[in-house]
């Protein structure tokens, strides 16, 4: 069994230049190709996508051919990606970018792009990615209006420089059988750019909770020591308490989170409790997508996964982030650890 090591010890440090040099595929879509995003059943609006996505990165693979007599053609139609939980949005938009290559597409999720923008400023950012032939958003959230403008000007920018945007969001489970929910938001947002959009929504079950919620049942101290000394010697696993890695967190700029999990094989977080707090669960949130980023196994003592926010944090305007959380802290939940 090996030692354990602490995630409350780290305090990482990330220059700009490494955030932008950073914007591709997390590790858990390091594979993530076209053919491995057929669904388990037939789903016509899955089928769809896919078509749609390989034609995109047809196009987009190779440099448009300009002359003297003849302007270049106009870069392919964004596209916006709608649909729930778990139904292969981020495989999709992963597999998109491993196509196009990484010389011509930037990959990051909506947090990641305007963490970017914090470090590098504005004009720097669009800059650099105008570059690009391709940039892909990931989880574009609507529930923060300061970085909604802010993501908005930085895709009109993008969009103006001949780069094509794919992006994607989160209907609500509960609201998948009332239309285009998340879309008609996301067209409201960037009105200056919905023309510019195709959007798809993409229908199916979530892939990571075929069997319903995350369980609310935790693992005891016990079974908690029992399965750490099952870990394999040279694993490199780090066991905190819950109170003491939020308070850790909040003295992280969440820009540092990928880096905090880095060259982790699994986290033990003992004494786990829920939260009433947005500021503090919001922090969770990018901790929970960046240990998904990476596929890192996870066990809780204390409170169950699904526990681990209150019933009035999954009724206001961060739920979407919180269910996400919950899905991905799930399927982590059930991996076994190395």
């Amino acid at each position: 069994m090996p030692i354990p090591a602490h995630l409350v010890d780290r305090t990482p440090e990330v220059r700009a230049g490494e955030l932008l040099a950073g914007l591709v595929p997390p590790p858990q879509f390091a594979g993530a190709t076209f053919a491995k995003t057929a669904p388990t059943r037939p789903i016509p609006s899955q089928a769809q996508a896919l078509a749609t996505m390989e034609t995109l990165a047809t196009r987009l693979a190779k440099p448009a051919r300009r002359s003297l007599f003849r302007k270049a053609p106009p870069p392919p139609p964004s596209v916006y990606l709608d649909g729930g939980y778990g139904v292969g949005k981020t495989h999709l938009l992963a597999s998109l970018a491993h196509a196009v290559g990484p010389e011509r597409s930037a990959y990051g999720t909506f947090v990641e792009l305007t963490h970017l923008v914090g470090a590098l400023g504005f004009a720097q950012t669009v800059a650099a990615l105008s570059e690009r032939a391709l940039v892909c958003i990931d989880e574009f959230e609507l529930d923060d209006p300061g970085d909604t403008v802010l993501m908005s000007r930085l895709l009109r920018e993008l969009a103006d420089a001949g780069v094509c945007l794919v992006a994607t969001s989160n209907t609500l489970p509960e609201a998948l059988g009332e239309g285009r929910f998340a879309a008609e938001d996301f067209m409201r947002e960037i009105q200056a750019l919905a023309s510019r959009f195709e959007v798809l929504r993409i229908d199916g079950p979530d892939y990571r909770m075929r069997d319903g919620r995350p369980e609310h049942r935790s693992l005891t101290d016990a079974e908690l020591e029992a399965e750490l000394a099952s870990v394999g010697e040279h694993a490199r696993v780090t066991e905190d308490s819950w109170p003491a890695l939020l308070a850790h967190l909040a003295r992280l700029h969440p820009s540092r989170y990928g880096r905090l999990v880095d060259d982790v094989d699994a986290v033990i977080l003992t004494g786990a409790e829920q939260l009433d707090d947005d500021m503090v669960g919001l922090r969770l949130v990018v901790l929970v997508d960046r240990l998904y980023d990476r596929n890192v196994p996870v066990r809780l003592s204390g409170s169950g996964v699904a526990d681990l926010f209150s019933p009035r944090m999954l009724t206001m305007g961060y739920r979407k982030k919180y269910l996400r959380a919950l899905s991905r802290l799930g399927a982590l939940a059930a991996r076994p650890l190395p």
